[in-house]
């Protein structure tokens, strides 16, 4: 796990959306992107969208990588024992 992608879990606690993650991360929008959809690979972190029935934020398995600035992102399990160093 490189500095930026700990700074992004770090981030991800909570769900969070691409602008906060964005202004956390303090880099490029495209570098930000690309560790982003790095760590979705990795399934250390999840994709999550607003589902105004449920008032609630949900997770997604259906997304445009090409717009991750459309979504909200939260660490999963996996990724917040990584960040953690288990």
């Amino acid at each position: 796990m490189n500095d930026l992608q700990f700074q992004i879990l770090d981030s991800l606690y909570f769900v969070e959306s691409f602008a906060n993650v964005l202004e956390e991360a303090g880099e490029p929008v495209p570098i930000v992107v690309d560790e982003l959809r790095t760590l979705i690979d990795k399934g250390w972190i999840q994709v999550m969208e607003f589902d105004q029935e449920q008032n609630d934020y949900v997770r997604t398995a259906i997304f445009d990588s090409d717009h991750l600035e459309n979504y909200h992102f939260l660490a999963t399990k996996d990724g917040l024992m990584k960040h953690n160093g288990h």
